[in-house]
């Protein structure tokens, strides 16, 4: 059976987030998929992730892609990725990534949801032109 948008998503951020892990380690990361095609767009992101990671920094206000927690820059790195690269309808991506953020992120303040549904649409207005 055909895996739905949201869990090649959930997939995709599960390898970012040990994408981050490893990075803060000595050992090499070396992905492993549940879903065959999770595994093409993760190799494509990858391929854009220094371009990916820009467009995000310069768009976050006296703060650093690195100090966001490994969830929620998983979350909005896949998410500016889809924006930036694929024909997904923006507001979609941006939704799927506010709700994301409130399923794996979000304390109880609510603030963390807010927070990047602001930073994906800034991005998404810089996108349009």
């Amino acid at each position: 059976m055909k895996p739905t948008r949201r869990e090649l998503r959930i997939e995709l951020m599960n390898q970012l987030y040990q994408y981050d892990l490893y990075q803060s380690g000595e050992y090499p990361f070396i992905p492993s998929f549940e879903i065959e095609d999770a595994k093409v767009i993760y190799d494509d992101l990858m391929a854009h992730i220094k371009d990916v990671d820009q467009k995000i920094e310069d768009h976050l206000f006296d703060y650093r892609l690195i100090r966001l927690n490994y969830v929620d820059r998983a979350i909005i790195r896949l998410a500016a990725y889809e924006m930036m690269y694929t024909d997904t309808e923006k507001q979609i991506v941006i939704n799927e990534a506010v709700e994301l953020t409130k399923i794996y992120s979000n304390l109880d303040d609510e603030k963390q949801h807010k927070f990047t549904n602001r930073l994906l649409d800034n991005i998404n207005k810089s996108i349009k032109g």
